[in-house]
């Protein structure tokens, strides 16, 4: 069996998530190709997309998420993303027990002794009005039921778990600042969720492990798992085998893959390309060592925003106060910090910020 080095894994990631070249593709058909973009902090997609679209305009992802053709869920891994209408609707039911499960998880404790059921038709009864309500509104209008759990616990897992929620705009905007309103997904879509299929072979999952692997393979079925959250998709692996082809990596595991999907030469160049915080080009993985170092893997779940220079995460970035601080994990070579400096510049400017106020600096300038 083949084996791919982490190098070849690395030019294969990235031609994927789009960040080998900027790509012209539409928002709406960009957010369906990457498997959604995690989006709890609301800011965040716009450089993701910055960085992987060409001549992209924050107006089209504020049109999208007005459009309703995307919309901010909690889905994978119990986090915020950003997906398209049709992948939320297509999806939700088949991460409705992850959801629940992580969510109880959180609050077991404040939550003992509540009927979960009882509980989320009592959700969908206060928003059946199809009215937006912010998660205190919801809480207030079923805590008479329930006075004992704090009302944290019930309304993260109301609007996280129990009711398919939509966040609305202008929550998730360019440039605005605006508290979480939801509605259910299926008012706020004009269209209901599909219940699962009682197929054994699980097509949604077969349906996601196809997605996945577009947009992140080769991978492991740990990485798939880690990606979206789900334990139970051996059946759609299963189903889906006879279509792919494998390889191994240099540990020794399975990879999966596309036979059709781009794997590039590893000696392909990689343009710097600066990541926003929590981005599934780094988080989208079990093994993460195609594009991040071990020493540096607290960075990216700590929330800190990645600088990618030849395909792997060389430095973080911050934009305070009309600066942009990019700060080396590694020595740069001048070629390296030119580059990064370059698209810093040009970084700034998409945020409005002064391109002549970017600062390179190693951490202990």
């Amino acid at each position: 069996m083949t084996v791919l080095g982490t190098r070849a894994l690395n030019r294969a990631a990235l031609a994927r998530q789009y960040l080998l070249a900027r790509e012209d593709t539409p928002v709406r058909d960009a957010v369906a190709h990457l498997c959604g973009l995690q989006a709890q902090e609301p800011q965040e997609p716009f450089t993701g997309l910055w960085s992987r679209l060409r001549a992209f305009q924050p107006q089209d992802l504020d049109d999208a998420l007005t459009g309703r053709t995307v919309v901010r869920t909690h889905l994978m891994r119990r986090t915020v993303h950003l997906v398209t209408a049709d992948d939320a609707l297509a999806w939700r039911a088949r991460h409705d027990a992850m959801l629940r499960q992580r969510s109880t998880a959180a609050y077991r404790r404040e939550l003992a002794g509540v009927d979960l059921d009882e509980l989320a038709a009592a959700g969908r009864a206060v928003m059946a009005d199809a009215q937006p309500r912010t998660m205190t509104e919801l809480v207030r209008e079923v805590e008479g039921r329930w006075p004992a759990p704090p009302r944290r616990a019930l309304g993260e897992v109301l609007v996280a778990a129990l009711v398919p929620m939509a966040q609305l705009p202008p929550r998730g905007l360019w440039r605005t600042t605006a508290g979480v309103r939801n509605l259910p997904l299926a008012a706020w879509l004009g269209r209901e969720i599909p219940p699962l299929s009682p197929d054994e072979s699980d097509p949604v999952g077969r349906r996601l492990v196809r997605r996945y692997l577009a947009a992140h393979g080769p991978a492991a079925t740990a990485d798939l798992r880690a990606w979206c959250g789900l334990a139970g998709l051996p059946a759609a692996v299963k189903a889906v085998r006879g279509e792919l082809v494998t390889f191994r990596d240099e540990r020794g595991r399975e990879l999966l893959d596309l036979p059709d999907a781009p794997r590039p030469d590893p000696d392909t160049p990689a343009p710097v390309r600066f990541l926003p915080a929590f981005d599934n080009a780094i988080l989208g993985y079990q093994d993460r060592s195609r594009i991040i170092d071990d020493a540096h893997l607290g960075l990216s779940v700590a929330g800190r925003r990645a600088v990618l220079v030849d395909g792997r995460v060389a430095a973080t970035w911050t934009l305070r106060d009309e600066q942009l601080t990019v700060t080396a994990l590694r020595p740069l070579s001048a070629p390296e910090r030119d580059e990064v400096h370059a698209e810093a510049r040009a970084l700034a400017t998409f945020h409005g910020a002064d391109p002549d106020r970017v600062r390179l600096t190693t951490g202990t300038d």
